[in-house]
């Protein structure tokens, strides 16, 4: 009987990614035969110029149900909402490629491994708190997909597994941007829709964003440990990354030549310009591409490689990368199937008026749920902040809650569950290639820590009446 039951767990196989989003859609176009279409009004803020909902406005509206044929058509819709993004990962991929084909990559690592023998584990807690502090302070995120397959080799080389270094980069710049102190893009705007004094509250934040950090920590350090004790414990052990070579436990007899260390200058100088593009001049997804493309052509002729070479080493990276490509732009679908069913405001209201019922130290732990949910359908921080200050700052008015309160709650709830809703996570998974069910592995523990530290810190603010200053 015990035999029986072990088989029939082996028997069992997480479902291909697709799959998994595939079920997903179709959930979503269920909804829309179910859940009734609604809509709010929206009007231009005259302070922040941003449009925001009219909480009074909620109408339902017509149903608008999405067919089984139109649901497949919100596929390649998808593709088309995000080409910017598959695009851009297509040219950051080429770009490590190239260092990664030259020798570049594995040469440099290996000389940083001599030096830092011995001292390996301070790499984690100084790339985590780096990354967590440009998420913090200037609201760094997409900027980061370009690093992601680097740093992923840099701890395999180091003696850990690939996903050590994916969740370097990945959890410590999304746990910084969402545990932020001065994010321009999620607290600026929500502060002031909320009528709060930019930036206020920032000692409060502060201990905040030192907690997360520290849980971040010590639980990437915990797995990493492990992983290099036994290799066999690794969530990614049977996982095949092409810019991760094989032979990286010789990576330190590896030559690095007069050439390597000038693609490596390069590449630093390429990170510079990223973030001065991105600080000064407003360079998104376009520029970043280009930047890449313009120094993946540039190291290519430092290391003496034709232009036939160099387009054909472009193409062997994009094609190591189109199913992660592919998995943004079915994700995707999801939302223009909730979209097309016109049920997106719907949802919106019913959490809301859930909320209005509730005590003051309830109605603050469930305005962070009402955040996760909203977060699934309105990916973008901004676009979130419009919808949901509106709604949470009358909400808590009511109640007797600080506004203050009320932009911590969408500060969590936009940016903590970025790491596990399937529609915005593909995305670094993409450039990862790291598929999702092995992803949840490692996450799962992780983000009921967040939850829960989250949960504490919102208790304790609305138990001190944390206020605008």
């Amino acid at each position: 009987m015990t035999s029986n039951k072990k088989e029939k767990k082996k028997l069992f196989k997480m479902p291909h990614s697709y799959v998994i989003i595939g079920l997903i859609i179709i959930l979503a176009t269920v909804m829309t035969y179910i859940v009734p279409a609604g809509e709010f009004q929206t009007a231009i803020d005259p302070e922040s110029g941003t449009e925001v909902v009219l909480p009074e406005t909620f109408e339902f509206i017509e149903q608008t149900p999405v067919s089984p044929f139109d649901m497949f058509k919100a596929i390649p819709a998808g593709m088309v909402e995000a080409a910017d993004i598959i695009f851009f990962i297509f040219f950051a991929y080429g770009f490590v490629f190239m260092l990664t084909e030259s020798g570049s990559l594995d040469g440099g690592m290996g000389a940083m491994i001599k030096k830092m023998s011995g001292r390996e584990k301070l790499v984690i807690p100084v790339l985590v708190l780096m990354f967590g502090l440009m998420g913090a302070t200037f609201g760094m995120y997409e900027e980061t997909y370009g690093l992601i397959p680097i740093i992923m080799a840099m701890t395999v080389a180091l003696g850990y597994d690939a996903l050590v270094g994916f969740a370097i980069v990945v959890v410590g710049v999304v746990g910084g941007f969402s545990a932020a102190m001065t994010n321009p893009f999620t607290i600026g705007i929500a502060q002031g829709l909320s009528g709060l004094p930019m930036f206020s509250g920032l000692a409060y934040r502060i201990v905040i964003w030192i907690s997360f950090m520290a849980l971040i920590i010590w639980y990437i350090m915990s797995y990493a440990k492990k992983v290099k004790a036994d290799p066999s414990m690794s969530y990614v052990k049977d996982v095949h990354f092409p810019f991760i070579h094989d032979d990286n436990e010789h990576i330190t007899e590896k030559p690095f030549t007069k050439l390597h260390k000038i693609s490596l200058i390069l590449f630093a100088l390429t990170i510079v310009v990223l973030v001065y593009g991105t600080l000064k001049l407003d360079w998104y997804l376009e520029e970043l591409g280009a930047l890449f493309i313009i120094m993946m052509i540039i190291i290519g002729l430092v290391n003496k490689y034709s232009f036939s070479k160099i387009a054909g080493i472009f193409v062997e990276a994009a094609g190591s990368v189109i199913f992660g490509a592919l998995v943004i732009g079915i994700s995707r679908a999801v939302l223009i199937v909730l979209e097309n069913g016109q049920i997106i405001d719907t949802i919106i209201y019913y959490l809301s008026v859930g909320l209005s019922g509730l005590t003051n130290h309830f109605a603050a732990i469930g305005m962070i749920f009402f955040q996760n949910v909203l977060n699934f359908l309105i990916p973008s921080a901004s676009g979130q902040a419009a919808v949901s200050m509106p709604i949470l700052n009358p909400v808590a008015d009511v109640i007797g809650l600080n506004r203050q309160i009320a932009v911590l709650a969408y500060q969590f709830g936009d940016g903590f569950s970025n790491l596990i809703w399937p529609t915005i996570i593909v995305t670094e998974l993409g450039i990862g290639g790291i598929p999702i069910d092995n992803w949840y592995k490692f996450m799962a523990k992780l983000f009921v820590y967040m939850i829960l530290l989250q949960i504490v810190f919102m208790f304790i603010a609305v138990t001190i009446g944390y206020g605008p200053f």
